[in-house]
């Protein structure tokens, strides 16, 4: 079945449709940059379809692309991975060092924290929140482009909360992001675009249909290998995305998500005439459904074959709309993070360390051994299988040491743990610095690190650990420090510029700067940790 953007929303390009094939493009800073991340599209996913593609990623990879960019840091999450896309900062200076942090001073009952979260709003919870920008530290490309140019404008569209907010930041002119039933806003105070209106109406109608499966090409057809998966019993692999009428977890792991979000946002180019005003505009989209494919099936089957292959056509419909509207634009592509296929095709493709957790490595499990070992009451540890564990603030004093001694041993001593640190140790070493690929693995958790949200330990598994058990929601996942999770595509693109393909190893935090070079937009406190990319777009980056 061939997407196309939401019916409903046709007659928004018919006038766009009309318009004027754009001149070539002129010498100048474009007038509206579209950032698109496109959540756990990992660069192995990249190199391995990138022949494959036939229109929008195409035409993006045929500018100026980095197959070895790299979300540096270790915590390889989705809030952490776009706070660092248009800040130019790493986790540990933009403050989101994952997506749940705790917070054991809070008053709530909940001590945890989510990224994009008001913990002091009355009556919320971490599962239950008020959406909020107050814990992203740093300004984003959009912030200093209104601080530049009071006209410039500053929009986000995404499938998730998170990736809208920490994508657009502190002064957005429109954020919107899909809450699981609509797109909505968590702004105040600004005018509600008639689109977002025809967009739920459309999305609704839709929902209420089937999801029709779609036809795999020879491509995916060879993937389509059925996996049995542990915890579970659940067979992945071979599916076609279908989905029953009502089914919106299916949705969101389907193209029609995808296609939903960029209709959105072509809408809201049209509407508000992004790209027309006196000053640059800045419109930031956050692809979610290869995230939701990964998780449910893996990365590895016929299911993201199906994915990645639509996603491709609905990018290339929405460059084209962008082609017809006249807009003098520019495209920036990237990821938040990348994604560990199932354990279960990795050893059938002969991987054979891959591995799940041992349910024994969840902080649940260790702190009660060691509460048994050292006789302490208590939860002892509060965390996950990897990651940031933190201490119970009950256990105080020579208890505390103990328990982090014990606990560092013990973690230590298992054979699926890689590494595991105090926050002593990570607070103790410089920031890294130079090519991130050199890094070692504490220099990855210090750049993840924040002295007032990070663990007492931070956990590493060893490459091709899955830290899922339970396997009949999701089956896979990311957040690790290797670079199946780390390595992600970094691609410019505009219009009359000649490809160049970049082997050079670089960090997402470079791309803000990199735009900012290209608008013209000096780049003055707070500095940042990226660094300006030369030769791309044309750019002549200004001196450090």
């Amino acid at each position: 079945m061939r997407l196309k953007f939401l019916a409903a929303l046709a007659a928004l390009s018919a006038n766009a449709s009309a318009a004027t094939p754009p001149l070539p493009v002129p010498p100048t800073p474009p007038r509206l940059l579209v950032v698109i991340s496109i959540d756990q599209f990992s660069a192995d996913l990249w190199d391995e379809y990138r022949p494959q593609f036939t229109r929008g990623l195409a035409r993006l990879g045929m500018g100026t692309v980095f197959r070895n960019g790299y979300q540096s840091h270790a915590a390889t999450e989705t809030c952490p991975g776009h706070s660092t896309l248009l800040t130019g900062d790493r986790p540990s200076t933009t403050g989101i060092i994952s997506n749940m942090w705790l917070d054991q001073s809070l008053s709530r009952s909940d001590k945890f924290v989510y990224c994009a979260e008001d913990p002091l709003a009355p009556g919320t919870s971490s599962t239950s929140y008020k959406v909020s920008d107050k814990h992203l530290r740093v300004p984003t490309l959009g912030d200093r482009m209104k601080a530049a140019w009071p006209g410039s404008r500053n929009v986000a569209i995404s499938g998730k909360d998170r990736a809208a907010v920490m994508m657009s930041g502190h002064r957005a002119d429109q954020r919107w992001y899909w809450n699981g039933n609509q797109f909505v806003t968590d702004l105040s105070g600004h005018t509600t675009p008639q689109v977002v209106a025809r967009a739920n109406a459309a999305v609704a109608a839709m929902l209420a249909a089937p999801g029709e499966g779609l036809q795999p090409p020879p491509f995916c057809s060879q993937k389509a290998q059925p996996v049995t998966l542990e915890g579970s019993g659940k067979v992945v692999g071979a599916g076609t995305l279908a989905r029953a009428a009502g089914d919106a977890t299916g949705f969101r792991a389907s193209p029609q998500f995808d296609a939903s979000t960029l209709a959105l946002a072509a809408g809201m180019v049209q509407e508000m005439n992004l790209g027309r005003g006196s000053s640059p505009d800045l419109l930031a989209v956050s692809l979610s459904a290869t995230d939701y494919v990964g998780h449910t099936y893996g990365p590895g089957g016929q299911e993201m074959c199906l994915q990645l292959l639509e996603l491709d056509r609905e990018i290339g419909d929405f460059l084209s709309f962008l082609d017809r509207s006249g807009v003098d634009y520019a495209v920036a592509l990237s990821a938040d993070h990348g994604g560990l296929d199932l354990p279960e095709r990795l050893r059938a493709r002969g991987v054979t360390d891959a591995a799940r957790v041992d349910p024994a490595l969840s902080a649940t499990a260790m702190g009660k051994r060691i509460g048994q070992k050292l006789s302490l009451a208590g939860p002892v540890l509060i965390g996950d299988f990897s990651g940031d564990v933190y201490i119970d603030q009950s256990v105080r004093g020579a208890d505390r040491t103990r328990v982090l001694t014990t606990a560092l041993a013990d973690y230590r001593a298992h054979t699926q743990v890689a590494a595991a640190y105090s926050r002593e140790q990570i607070a103790k070493i410089a920031p890294p610095s130079g090519r991130p690929t050199g890094w070692t693995l504490l220099q990855k958790a210090r750049a993840s690190f924040d002295p007032e949200r990070s663990g007492d330990i931070v956990v590493m598994l060893k490459p091709h650990i899955m830290p899922i058990v339970e396997t009949s929601r999701y089956a896979a996942t990311h957040g690790s420090p290797w670079d199946y999770d780390r390595r992600v595509p970094i691609a410019f693109w505009r219009k009359g510029l000649s490809p160049s393909a970049r082997e050079d190893a670089v960090e997402t935090a470079d791309i803000m700067p990199t735009l900012a070079a290209m608008l013209g937009l000096p780049l003055g406190a707070p500095a940042i940790d990226g660094r300006c990319l030369d030769n791309v777009l044309g750019n002549v980056c200004p001196a450090r």
